[in-house]
């Protein structure tokens, strides 16, 4: 491969809170354990983004600085390239962050006591969105159907038509499921919306994370009319693991709508923007990084595989969903027969394994694993030995 993804930078005491979580447990760092929960990468920065902060910052006096045509140029290309879309410039809106957004887009389009749909279990922020804003959580559960799960959409409808119902947040591709919802099915949803006045806040944090086999739809590009009823939440966060630098990109195509969510930002900042060394790594991700994601996305791919076929001969009790999207490996670990919480002491106390527990997404979670395996594999293949170990 032309990049690294082998050196892996020591995180303890860096203020990293997965790595933190460690030390909790006894891990040393001479331990060389990874840990496996908070979604970032454990691979080193791309060149071309770290060679850009440095020109910035022998260049830059680091004052003021609103994203610059250059910036929105850029992200928007990378949604044609990489999605298909013809997003405009206009439509943006920075964010520090993803989260950030959908907590002020509830506080914006909704009031206490209207209800908000989620496909669950999902992204736990997702429900405190809901329910520290004083909403009403409508769970719309997903359905297991082999490998994967799938929309009940039997079950959105009737909530959806519920008069107290003013959103949907869709987790698309869905963390932690896995799951690249197919254009047939973002349709249904979008029609189900429509039909309902239901505005849709579309997180799409992970829509450049793709497995083989898949695509990824915005869900703005379906048709104008959903675009008009919809926020699109996008980031090079994940995609190139720079969460970090706090920036998002909050697509908007609605005007009255951009205007009500900028309005609400201005509450908090009368200038809202990002920082200066946010908007130029993200430009220099979206401009020069496509061969560094691709070959990530080879190496999350591989340890996907070696999961999958560890399991299948070791444990196949333990049920793997189907990696559509995201680096985060979904696994049910219920056909152990343990306890969810004694199975967290065990993966903690006696096979040093460190996941988020599936209990975080939801009570449907429960005795579930995430599995974050963006990493070097020889990470994975040491933490299966430690598992094998424990387990039997």
């Amino acid at each position: 491969m032309k990049y690294d993804f082998e050196t892996v930078r020591n995180r303890f005491n860096k203020g990293s809170f997965k790595w933190s979580e460690l030390s909790k447990y006894g891990v040393k760092e001479e331990d060389n354990i990874l840990p496996f929960s908070v979604a970032d990468m454990e691979f080193v920065t791309a060149p071309e983004i770290v060679e850009a902060l440095k020109y910035e910052l022998d260049n830059s006096i680091m004052g003021y600085e609103n994203p610059t045509d250059d910036y929105f140029e850029a992200v928007c290309n990378w949604q044609k390239l990489r999605n298909n879309w013809n997003a405009k410039p206009e439509w943006i809106l920075p964010s520090h962050g993803i989260v950030d957004a959908f907590f002020m887009a509830v506080r914006t389009y909704t009031e206490e006591g209207d209800g908000i749909i989620l496909n669950t279990p999902v992204y736990y922020p997702m429900y405190e969105a809901v329910e520290k804003n004083n909403r009403i959580l409508y769970d719309n559960p997903m359905i297991k159907s082999g490998s994967r799960y799938e929309i009940d959409f039997e079950d959105l409808e009737r909530k959806a038509s519920d008069p107290k119902t003013k959103m949907l947040i869709l987790c698309s591709p869905h963390n932690p499921c896995g799951r690249v919802w197919t254009k047939e099915e973002l349709t249904k949803i979008g029609e189900i919306c429509l039909k309902n006045n239901v505005l849709v806040l579309s997180d799409e944090i992970h829509a450049d994370l793709i497995m083989p086999g898949h695509s990824h739809i915005v869900f703005a590009s379906i048709n104008d009319e959903f675009a008009n009823n919809s926020i699109i939440c996008t980031a090079p966060s994940k995609t190139f693991n720079i969460a970090g630098l706090q920036t998002s990109n909050i697509f908007i195509p609605n005007e009255k709508l951009r205007e009500k969510f900028l309005n609400s930002l201005k509450l908090s900042n009368p200038n809202p923007k990002c920082n200066i060394l946010g908007y130029c790594a993200s430009k220099a991700a979206y401009k020069y990084c496509v061969e560094w994601l691709d070959e990530a996305l080879k190496v999350i791919d591989t340890n996907r595989k070696l999961i999958v076929d560890f399991m299948a001969k070791e444990f196949p009790q333990i049920k793997i969903y189907d990696l559509e999207g995201t680096y985060l490996l979904w696994l049910d670990f219920n056909g152990l027969g343990f306890d969810y919480k004694e199975l967290e002491r065990i993966n903690h106390e006696k096979a040093r394994l460190f996941f988020d527990e599936g209990y975080m997404f939801g009570k449907q979670g429960e005795g579930f694993e995430r599995w974050n395996i963006a990493c070097p594999t020889r990470y994975i293949e040491d933490a299966l030995k430690r598992m094998k170990a424990a387990y039997q």
